[in-house]
Parts: C-alpha cells; sequence; structure tokens
C-alpha cells in the first residue's frame, strides 16, 4: 500500500521545491502566485508545513481539511493556517480556469525576538475550525494584496538590518486588517452563527438531561466546542458577539438553570441536588448557586413556598 503520511515542508525553500517554484529570495519570508504553481503538485495528499501561510485564492475549487475539519472555500477567498497542522486538498483538475491569488508563508524563525512571536498567537483565524474561509469585498482583497505585494518586494531587495522591522510591520498591517474582516464576519453571516447557538442549546440540553452531568461533571469548554466542529477560542468570540457570555458562563447559566428547576420542582435535598449536579461538596454548590443568583438554594426554594 502506498504511505499515506502527510508530506512535510519543514522550510519555506521545501515548499518552492515542492511546488515547484524558483528558490525564494529570503528564507524565512515568501510571496509566491498560485499561477506559477505546477497544478499537478497540488494533488489529493496531505501536508504538514512547519510555518504560516496566509493565502487569498481565486478560482480555487477544492475540497480541503484544515485538521479533521472540512473547509468550505466555495466563496470566501482567504485562508490562514498556523505551522504544524494538517491539510489535505483535493483539486478538481477538470475545471479550465486556473488558480490564481497569493499566498504568504512566514517561517516562525524570522519572528524571533520581536512582540509579533506572541501576538501572532491571538489570531484565532490562523487555527479555528469554522468550515469557511474569509469573505472580502473587491477593495479589500486588493488592500491586502497590496501588503502582500509590498511585502514581495521588500524580500526581493537588498537585505539590510531594516529589512526585518519594515516586513514585520507590514505583516501586523496584514494580520490587524484581517482581524477586522473576520470579526465583521460574526457580525455579518447571522444566520450560520445563530445555528451554532441553537446547536450549543441542544448539546448543553441534551448533556444536562442525561447522567453525564453525574458521571463527568460540568462539559468543558473543549467538549463543547468538539461537538460544534470549531475552537475554543472562536466559540468563545463568537458566543461574546452574540450574547455578550461567553462559553463558560453560557455552560454556567445552564446549570444554574437546571438547579433551580430541580429546587424549584423536586422534594431533593439541597446535598441530594448538588451530588445529582456534579459537585462533590454542598458547600461548593451553595456557593456557586449564591454567586450567579445573589441568594442561596435554600431561599431561592423558599420563594416558591
Amino acid at each position: 500500500m502506498p504511505d499515506q503520511s502527510p508530506v512535510r515542508l519543514k522550510t519555506i525553500s521545501e515548499f518552492h521545491e515542492f511546488m515547484q517554484l524558483p528558490m525564494p529570495h529570503h528564507p524565512l519570508v515568501s510571496v509566491v502566485r498560485f499561477e506559477d504553481f505546477n497544478r499537478q503538485c497540488i494533488a489529493p495528499l496531505s501536508r504538514v508545513m512547519d510555518f504560516y501561510s496566509i493565502a487569498i485564492k481565486r478560482n480555487f475549487n477544492v475540497k480541503m481539511k484544515y485538521g479533521q475539519q472540512a473547509y468550505d472555500f466555495n466563496e470566501g477567498i482567504m485562508f490562514c493556517m498556523s505551522p504544524g497542522q494538517v491539510l489535505k486538498v483535493e483539486t478538481d483538475h477538470s475545471q479550465q480556469q486556473k488558480p490564481s491569488g497569493w499566498n504568504l508563508l512566514i517561517h516562525p524563525d524570522f519572528l524571533w525576538n520581536t512582540p509579533l512571536a506572541k501576538t501572532i498567537k491571538k489570531y484565532e483565524y490562523f487555527d479555528y475550525a469554522v468550515n469557511e474561509a474569509l469573505f472580502l469585498s473587491p477593495k479589500e482583497e486588493e488592500m491586502l494584496i497590496g501588503i502582500m505585494q509590498q511585502i514581495d518586494q521588500e524580500c526581493r531587495s537588498n537585505l539590510d538590518h531594516f529589512s526585518q522591522p519594515v516586513i514585520i510591520a507590514q505583516i501586523e498591517l496584514l494580520l490587524t486588517y484581517a482581524d477586522r474582516y473576520y470579526h465583521r464576519q460574526f457580525i455579518t453571516r447571522k444566520i450560520t452563527n445563530y445555528q451554532v447557538l441553537d446547536k450549543l442549546e441542544v448539546i448543553l440540553s441534551a448533556y444536562f438531561s442525561s447522567d453525564q452531568l453525574l458521571r463527568q461533571g460540568l462539559p468543558s469548554v473543549t467538549y463543547i466546542s468538539e461537538r460544534l466542529n470549531v475552537s475554543p477560542n472562536y466559540l468563545s468570540r463568537l458566543l461574546k458577539t452574540l450574547t455578550g457570555q461567553s462559553t463558560q458562563q453560557h455552560i454556567h447559566a445552564k446549570l444554574i438553570e437546571k438547579a433551580k428547576e430541580k429546587l424549584s420542582t423536586t422534594e431533593l435535598s439541597v446535598s441530594e441536588i448538588a451530588y445529582e449536579l456534579g459537585f462533590e461538596h454542598p458547600q461548593s454548590f451553595s456557593k456557586f448557586f449564591k454567586v450567579k443568583t445573589n441568594s442561596s438554594p435554600l431561599e431561592f426554594r423558599q420563594s416558591f413556598n
């Protein structure tokens, strides 16, 4: 059987060689055009790249899996990857139009000893699994491509001690614009986003209605995000935008809702309710309930009598 393990590209030079491109002008930063790729290199195989990739693509009729999730590229045109992620691309070679666009590659070593080495990790769009690429207007696309072209021009110039800070500043500008556009997409993609909210409610209701709460305790943010096929960071940011609450706050709200239901409709003691809700100690439950509702479990129960 053929080897199904992903192709690992450790350096940008290896990427250029893999795509049958000329060697990069800068070993740690490169801007390439998809028109220059050998289309036969975009094969249906998995690859892992040890560097950041920011791509703006057109005429790119492909099926992609980023990590374990399918990625919708039918409309969105900007796609970001962080180092070490698995990407599988299946291209329709029967299409007549050749893929076009720009791809900025940044090796983490280039960011070493700069503030961007840490701040780049705050941009969730590098590793979130929202199943869709970023939507750009023609003017926004033109602006981002313009920044990529400036980076390309700087890479082609004679390198000096100004080269890195100039390129870093341009990368930071590109990421800031991308962050603005991704944040806007949370707001403008209301139907998709509220579907996530509906699914969250279904998942939480099912969890709290089963014996999982007793056996496993509160669901973690990771547990919820995995079932929604989004990253924890993306989910919390989405929920903050839609509801003003984080994922953890939604979980706690559901727990309080369940506690109020048991306190008002059953004869179970506070200790029994605490146990059924996954608390080891009744005192912990009472303290949690008091913080969230400004009343103790007994005070809440008495309000119904």
